[in-house]
């Protein structure tokens, strides 16, 4: 009873967007690329349960780093495959592809750190010897 009762409450574009932390602009964007479909009621939309949940999964979507295209080939999944085995298959495979470029980034950002390290700590050591230099010529050159 209360699930029926959560499925037909309905939202304002701005209560969506407080709640789940996205701007109108962003909301509208996923409804211009078709991810989600609200109702209309003159020029106001008016969006479901259905599109509250939509847009909770592309926002997941958006922080693991899938595409608009990607989630919408999920969303598209997931209204089609009741029993949702190809959509498992699917989500698993494209989890499987982001771990990897995920991997191939953090490889890089580390090696990109090592360097940065490298490069500040020649930086540093010069500063040193530089210092050291100056204070040795001063020394030579003060009266004794």
């Amino acid at each position: 009873m209360i699930a029926d009762a959560l499925d037909t409450r309905t939202y304002t574009i701005g209560e969506l967007a407080r709640a789940l932390g996205l701007t109108a602009r962003t909301i509208r964007f996923y409804e211009d690329e078709g991810l989600i479909a609200p109702l209309r009621a003159g020029t106001a939309r008016i969006y479901s349960h259905a599109d509250r949940a939509r847009l909770i999964l592309i926002r997941r979507g958006k922080r693991l780093g899938f595409s608009v295209r990607e989630i919408a080939e999920f969303l598209a999944l997931y209204d089609a495959d009741p029993h949702q085995a190809e959509k498992m298959r699917f989500l698993g495979h494209k989890c499987r592809e982001r771990i990897a470029a995920l991997e191939v980034q953090l490889r890089d950002v580390r090696q990109t750190l090592a360097e940065l390290r490298d490069i500040d700590r020649q930086i540093g050591d010069h500063l040193a010897k530089a210092a050291r230099t100056a204070t040795t010529k001063a020394d030579r050159s003060e009266p004794q």
